[in-house]
């Protein structure tokens, strides 16, 4: 159950930089709302589910779904360029979390 919260956490925290984005683009409750709910579930989730899994783990796991998430709404979302550099970076983020996940 700790890592079905972690999970929902990570993918919280890209619904949280989505409201990030559109706030910077127009600021209005419905924004603010995305933007706090998102990342304010996220942060509770997070919590939980560090009862059972290592800070470490659990916090790259955490920071790996959201940079990936964020990379992927940024292009599908708002068009944003991915180049062969960042798909190669995104690649090492989740080469990363899950050699942590297996020493961890």
């Amino acid at each position: 159950m700790a890592w079905l919260m972690l999970i929902l956490a990570g993918l919280l925290e890209v619904v949280g930089a989505i409201g990030l984005k559109r706030t910077a683009l127009r600021k209005s409750w419905p924004n603010y709302l995305i933007l706090i709910g998102g990342f304010g579930a996220s942060f509770l989730l997070l919590i939980r589910a560090m009862e059972e899994i290592s800070l470490a783990t659990a916090y790259a796991v955490w920071t790996g779904i959201g940079t990936f998430g964020a990379v992927l709404a940024g292009r599908l979302l708002y068009k944003e360029r991915l180049g062969l550099f960042k798909i190669v970076c995104m690649a090492g983020i989740v080469g990363c979390v899950i050699g942590l996940r297996l020493v961890g």
